[in-house]
């Protein structure tokens, strides 16, 4: 096993040009992350020098079989934390071979409202806050749970310390530094209110680099949990009953917000927001219906409200806005297993270019 050790852990510039570029794209179920590797004759730091690539779409339930080639467009690199080097990590996007986006190619959709002017003049920021929960990999219970049973009531495990109340932090600390490694705007972590559940927070990034960089971070958590034997969950309620489900709160500014008098802005685009609530709830994750419940810090699914520091709003603006009269505020309505560049790009959409 240590000759194992030392040959995954070669630093291949001792010996060549050549690097590893471990392609990755979503799936078919709009959740499941892909990846496939090639060798390059150098080092790469810009997407549109890389080469597009192909795979079989029929294998990930994206293209039939008689007409299965999709090809992957490169758009962002980050640095790879598990082959280390010059090698890189890319975050594609799918097309068909026409170069038509494949229906779950949600990037493409995206870019095209960060780059209109009228965006692009307001620089959105994000900070979105990944909710996840470690499972069990045999039981699928979550990890330090005892196995058919349940640990004690929610409280001491927020933010706690403890082997009794703190479950998998070498697998956070690893995927945080793993992150920063990688060059991924990582802001924080913490554990989370239910036992087994951690957060971790990427932001503030402007516009499409939002999607991008959760995407690269949730993969590099799947990578994570895969060696640590650990199963990775975003699902928004992953045990019923009284126990906190898992979001991905998206905290979001425009320069106008953050400008002397943009509590204004800030009101207005929370007013426009109320306007398509249902139309954000569709588009905000699957199973969302069995987390925002009006309990365990949650708004009621089917209300739009908002209010300073309540975290039981759908939206909520923090004090310090509220005091600066200009920041930022927090979507709390996403699900932890949301597609960021949907959520990002919509709300973008609808506070920016909406007329209402």
């Amino acid at each position: 096993m240590s000759l194992l050790s030392d040959l995954i852990n070669l630093n291949l510039s001792d010996s060549t040009e050549k690097i590893i570029a471990e392609y990755i794209w979503i799936g078919g179920s709009g959740l499941d992350l892909r990846s496939k590797a090639r060798t390059l004759p150098g080092p790469v730091t810009d997407p549109s020098k890389l080469p597009k690539w192909n795979y079989d779409g029929s294998s990930t339930d994206q293209a039939p079989g008689d007409d299965s080639e999709v090809i992957l467009y490169p758009q962002a690199i980050f640095k790879d934390p598990f082959r280390r080097g010059k090698n890189v990590l890319v975050i594609c996007d799918a097309y068909t071979p026409a170069g038509v986006p494949i229906p779950t190619n949600k990037r493409f959709n995206a870019a095209k409202i960060f780059s209109h002017p009228d965006v692009v003049a307001e620089e959105p920021w994000y900070g979105i806050e990944q909710e996840y929960t470690l499972l069990q990999k045999d039981t699928k219970w979550p990890l330090g749970w005892p196995v058919g049973g349940f640990p004690g009531p929610q409280g001491p495990y927020y933010c706690g310390a403890g082997a009794d109340k703190a479950f998998g932090r070498d697998i956070v600390d690893s995927h945080y530094k793993a992150c920063l490694f990688a060059g991924i705007n990582v802001s924080g972590i913490n554990a989370e209110v239910m036992p087994g559940q951690w957060e971790f927070q990427v932001g503030p990034t402007v516009g499409i680099a939002a999607g991008d960089q959760l995407w690269a971070a949730r993969y590099i958590l799947e990578r994570i949990t895969e060696i640590a034997g650990v199963i990775l969950s975003l699902d928004p309620k992953p045990i019923q009953g009284d126990w906190n489900g898992a979001g991905a709160h998206t905290n979001y500014s425009t320069k106008s917000m953050r400008n002397d008098g943009g509590i204004d802005v800030i009101k207005k685009a929370i007013e426009k927001l109320s306007l398509c609530h249902k139309e954000h709830i569709a588009a905000y994750g699957k199973g969302n219906e069995r987390r925002l419940t009006g309990r365990h810090e949650t708004a009621d699914i089917h209300t739009f409200s908002w209010g300073v520091a309540n975290r039981g709003a759908s939206v909520r603006v923090g004090r310090d806005t509220e005091k600066a009269g200009k920041g930022y505020f927090e979507d709390r309505r996403p699900a932890s297993n949301m597609d960021p560049y949907v959520v990002t790009s919509m709300i973008a959409e609808t506070t920016i270019l909406s007329k209402s």
